[in-house]
């Protein structure tokens, strides 16, 4: 899914990197925020940097408890192995990141296997959901998660409509299947669409968001549900490895970006708007219309491949992914200026 090019000794430096918003650098202020954190054993409930942290998205998520993990792809995990056994399943988009970028974790970790339904923009109704949904059978698996991706990646960074959350959580817990939402970019659907987490988060018994794409901190997501969930849910934390001992240092950064860094998004998606309409301009290049901060661009009328796309562009400085057979993602995020933006659409408009 994601590919970057191989490392080349003769390339330019990186002075634009478009390649993800996970490419953020912590800012001097954040740092120093780190530099003073309070902090104390984070496995034992004593670091109180931590614990602030985590009492606040469970207030941002309106949920009862939450717990700081290293990422994003463990809060899955642990979600996920929270809520499944081996043999169960998992219904989700067939763009899902836990299908597309986790190494098959569900398979491997939790040994639940997971169906992918079909969807433009990494969208399903509530009526597919409802024809993937099996009368309970001694012969078949179990259903036992709905997972849905807010925003969704590979479906160009769309915003989830809130009505349609709620309806497919429903049918979900009226099945008597458990629900949680991957909030990688769900700050950044906030910030696009006025409507609060905890409003996107409500109708699921588990979500998370990722404190290292938008919101600029080196490490850290945090998952909240309710406290029985939760509580469950340190079991897996724990076997997992994931006692984190003085993780107030990074939680601080994690305070910090809600503090500094969740409002100025909105540039972001401002920044990927601009960005979309000058790439539309260039002949061969069929780009998808942005409603936050992610432009996919499809390249194939162009008669070049998305790698030679990818490799000009690294010559000239400008790093972007490479998703797929045809298509080029290109993320803005705090690290990327408005005039970065204006000097990518130049280099795109000399390669053509």
């Amino acid at each position: 899914m994601y590919a970057p090019l191989p490392l080349d000794p003769t390339a330019p430096p990186v002075t634009i990197n478009l390649f993800s918003d996970t490419q953020t650098r912590p800012s001097r202020a954040m740092r120093e925020a780190m530099l003073d954190a309070e902090v104390g054993d984070e496995q034992l409930g004593l670091d109180p940097t931590v614990n602030a942290l985590c009492a606040r998205v469970a207030a941002l998520l309106g949920k009862e408890a939450a717990m700081f993990l290293p990422s994003g792809a463990m809060c899955n995990s642990v979600a996920i192995l929270t809520h499944c056994r081996p043999g169960d399943e998992i219904i989700a988009h067939e763009s899902a990141h836990i299908i597309e970028a986790e190494g098959g974790a569900p398979w491997a970790l939790a040994g639940a296997r997971v169906h992918g339904l079909h969807g433009a923009r990494g969208f399903f109704t509530p009526d597919d959901l409802r024809a993937s949904l099996r009368a309970p059978s001694r012969y078949s698996a179990p259903q036992t998660l709905l997972e849905v991706e807010q925003t969704s990646n590979l479906g160009g960074g769309a915003i989830w409509p809130l009505d349609v959350l709620q309806q497919l959580a429903g049918i979900a817990h009226e099945a008597g299947m458990a629900t949680h939402m991957d909030g990688a970019r769900l700050m950044n659907a906030v910030v696009a669409s006025g409507i609060a987490a905890a409003d996107y988060a409500a109708p699921f018994d588990t979500a998370w968001i990722d404190f290292t794409k938008g919101l600029g901190a080196p490490l850290g997501a945090v998952l909240a549900g309710s406290a029985e969930v939760i509580d469950r849910a340190w079991r897996w934390k724990q076997r997992l490895g994931g006692a984190l001992r003085q993780a107030g240092i990074c939680a601080a950064a994690c305070l910090y970006a809600l503090d500094h860094n969740v409002d100025r998004l909105a540039e972001d998606h401002a920044n990927a708007r601009r960005l979309a309409a000058g790439l539309a301009g260039i002949a061969g290049l069929q780009v998808e219309t942005p409603e936050t901060n992610l432009v996919y661009a499809d390249v194939a009328a162009s008669g070049r491949s998305p790698n030679d796309w990818a490799a000009s562009l690294r010559a000239q400085g400008i790093m972007v992914s490479v998703m797929g057979r045809t298509r080029l993602r290109l993320c803005t995020h705090l690290d990327v200026t408005a005039g970065m933006i204006e000097t990518t659409i130049a280099a795109f408009t000399a390669i053509n």
